[in-house]
């Protein structure tokens, strides 16, 4: 048994408690700024107020000015905010973590160096707020994989991948979550399965366009539909994803697994992304998505999307990656930073084909 940490007490972080208490564990949610009332709620009703769900006996809700209190004599430690929270997780983990402990990220994304388009995992952009002495005791580990919030604390049989560079420490914390609906296998391929994880957000975007088509046209009814088309943008995205693992160094072959295409899927299945992508579909400019239909929603997919899409354009005028590489990628910049019309440059698709 051992004590478990997660800061952030959104649906994720909280669904993940259900395996671990369920395995004897102790569980401690700790709630950030934007998470006092559901803290609140925890503490006084025992209900996720989003998940609509009791926690398990075993895991206690604590506010973010206990932190400290929460933190001690912790055995792991898990981040469990989205991409747009890492330097502020960064910047708290600073204070908070302690020399022999495992860090397990749940948090996907990247960042990029706005000069030369250099990418960076969200692990290792939290590490550039912690001493490099403390760096270097801390464990540090990932959950990847197609894992639905809500699917997973209903005990829906739910696959995943614990990632890390130790394999002893990736079984020690595998073991912790491990039941018979949450199935977890564990690779050392560290950066191989964060890149799938990160990179999978920007193909959900484009999963949405079918849809919207369809709406716009009115033909959503219809006997036929256009799956064709969205098995078209999916092959395309998965040979991007491939090829994104192999740009930061990771083994391609993980982009094939749970980590890569496998989360992809679950994430092209529905969800946020999938909506705006929709409306773009239904002929609406991004822009206006963003700032009317889904003002203050937050978009994961169009976020990495900004991210990544943009630093294309300096790793390509550097030579790192040639002009024709990723051009779904490039096109879905062009649709959520230019307002660029729905023109599927399908002429460019599969351009390595032999």
């Amino acid at each position: 048994m051992a004590t478990i940490v997660i800061l952030g007490s959104g649906i994720m972080g909280t669904a993940l408690s259900f395996p671990a208490s369920e395995n004897g564990n102790e569980v401690r949610l700790v709630g950030t700024f934007l998470d006092r009332e559901i803290v609140e709620s925890i503490q006084t009703t025992g209900v996720h107020p989003d998940l609509g769900l009791k926690v398990n006996d075993g895991v206690t809700a604590y506010q973010l000015e206990d932190a400290e209190k929460a933190f001690e004599g912790a055995d792991v430690v898990m981040s469990g905010v989205n991409s747009f929270g890492v330097e502020w997780i960064g910047e708290q983990l600073a204070t908070l973590l302690k020399p022999g402990q495992k860090f397990l990220c749940i948090t996907k994304g990247m960042r990029a160096d706005e000069e030369t388009g250099e990418l960076q995992l969200l692990p290792h952009k939290i590490q550039e707020y912690l001493d490099p002495e403390l760096v270097e005791q801390i464990s540090w580990n990932a959950i990847t994989g197609p894992s639905i919030a809500g699917e997973l604390a209903v005990h829906h049989d739910t696959a995943v991948v614990f990632c890390g560079h130790d394999k002893d420490d990736l079984e020690y914390l595998a073991d912790l979550f491990r039941t018979d609906y949450y199935h977890v296998w564990t690779s050392t391929d560290f950066i191989g399965h964060e890149t799938g994880a990160a990179t999978k957000n920007i193909y959900a975007f484009a999963a949405g366009f079918a849809e919207g088509l369809l709406r716009k046209e009115g033909k959503e009814n219809d006997k036929y539909v256009m799956y064709n088309f969205g098995a078209a943008i999916f092959a395309q995205g998965q040979r991007e994803l491939r090829s994104f693992v192999k740009l930061m160094g990771g083994n391609p072959d993980s982009a094939d697994g749970l980590g890569g295409v496998g989360d992809m899927f679950v994430t092209s299945m529905g969800g946020r992304n999938v909506k705006a992508g929709t409306l773009v579909g239904q002929g609406i400019p991004f822009s206006e998505v963003r700032d009317q239909h889904m003002k203050g929603v937050t978009l994961e997919g169009v976020a990495a999307i900004k991210v990544i899409g943009k630093a294309l354009g300096p790793l390509t005028e550097r030579g790192v990656i040639k002009p024709e590489e990723y051009p779904l990628c490039r096109f879905l910049y062009s649709v959520v930073a230019e307002d660029a019309p729905l023109d599927i440059p399908w002429d460019k698709f599969f351009y390595d084909l032999t």
